[in-house]
């Protein structure tokens, strides 16, 4: 269905997901501006090669292209985080950093001055207004390999009207290619970008130690007892659940659990010591609705990658709520993003709970992470 010259700001990075969304975006009518925002020089995602491929698409098709320099934004919201949360023994998500500040801060921000109603991505997810609940949910894309809503709950629930993902309801990564070759985007072919944007040979530790004060500095690996079993170079080059590269020989395989940054200590443990029965969060940030006034049955992803998890949720006193599992679950992870989700009426929708830290000192739980519901 044609729209009524609806105008709209589309992030591209010079991949085939960005470039066939300009030609969807065209084709159903809208008035389609796109833009690469310049986050980092050297990014995977934004150098040169990016500019003169999104360019080229946007020529192609026959739609204007920008570039906006966010380099400043992008250092302070993402870069400095990511150093912070290693700095902290987290393991931060960058992705999702950008995401809130950059493509849906920023970018909506340069939209209105551009006279934009609306932005889009070529994120794999959908928006669906819902006479239910009255108001614009976050569902999940049909693609359910290449699904992006987990990345995608700092999103403010006023602007998901304002947000469009044309490829959320494709199946397969193939039939987007296949637009794209029909369509002579020379981008078609293009390989998908899976590194840290700003860290494309993947050595985050060296890039840690090139740009902070994080350097490498010798201390204990102990088990939750106390007894030292070996040596670290530094707090910052391990993650809780982390198997590989300890540097032990033990009965058993050991894991990291947890850290003591005052002794800079990394604590290890057996495989049992790095599951969890239940959590707090807080920074709640609610989509769907617009407070929590009951317990509720959802599922959970607590990574990207992780497979969903079975737990309840209940608020336990303002502003915090306490997640507990079906099952335990393993590598619970401060500063990653843990996601909620429910199904309603065959549909899944987003409820976005936003967090960054939480403490259970009654219940003995020390984590970090970052949550919303779908």
């Amino acid at each position: 269905m044609k729209t009524q010259n609806k105008k709209v700001l589309l992030g591209m990075s010079g991949g085939v997901d960005s470039s066939v969304s300009a030609l969807l975006l065209k084709e159903q009518g809208y008035d389609v501006v796109g833009t690469t925002l310049e986050l980092f020089v050297g990014s995977s995602c934004c150098n040169v090669n990016t500019y003169i491929d999104a360019k080229n698409v946007c020529k192609t098709i026959g739609v204007p292209h920008f570039t906006f320099d966010y380099k400043d934004e992008f250092k302070k919201h993402v870069i400095d985080d990511f150093i912070n949360c290693y700095d902290n023994q987290q393991t931060p998500n960058p992705c999702i950093e950008c995401n809130r500040y950059l493509k849906f801060g920023s970018m909506y921000e340069k939209a209105k001055e551009l006279g934009c109603e609306y932005i889009a991505t070529g994120h794999y997810a959908k928006t669906e207004y819902s006479e239910k609940y009255g108001r614009y949910v976050l569902k999940k894309a049909n693609n359910i390999a290449k699904d992006q809503s987990y990345v995608l709950y700092t999103i403010p629930k006023e602007l998901l009207g304002k947000v469009l993902f044309p490829l959320g309801e494709f199946e397969s990564k193939d039939e987007v290619r296949k637009v794209a070759r029909e369509n002579n985007l020379k981008v078609a072919n293009k390989p998908d970008s899976e590194d840290i944007c700003f860290i494309p040979d993947g050595d985050y530790k060296k890039f840690l130690e090139n740009n902070s004060n994080i350097k490498p500095k010798e201390g204990n690996i102990v088990n939750s007892k106390g007894e030292i079993l070996g040596k670290h170079q530094g707090l910052y080059k391990y993650t809780i659940g982390q198997r590989k590269g300890l540097g032990i020989s033990y009965k058993v395989p050991l894991f990291v659990i947890g850290f003591n940054k005052e002794r800079n200590e990394v604590i290890v443990g057996e495989e049992s010591e790095i599951y969890k029965k239940e959590m707090l969060v807080d920074n709640i940030n609610l989509l769907l609705i617009d407070s929590l006034q009951e317990k509720m049955q959802v599922s959970v992803k607590t990574r990207y990658s992780s497979k969903e998890e079975k737990a309840t949720i209940e608020m336990v006193e303002d502003g915090i709520i306490k997640v507990v599992f079906e099952k335990p679950v393993a590598r619970i992870t401060p500063g990653q993003s843990a996601v909620f989700y429910i199904k309603l009426i065959w549909m899944d929708y987003i409820l976005d709970m936003i967090w960054k830290k939480y403490s259970i000192k009654q219940k003995e739980i020390h984590s970090i992470v970052r949550v919303y519901f779908e």
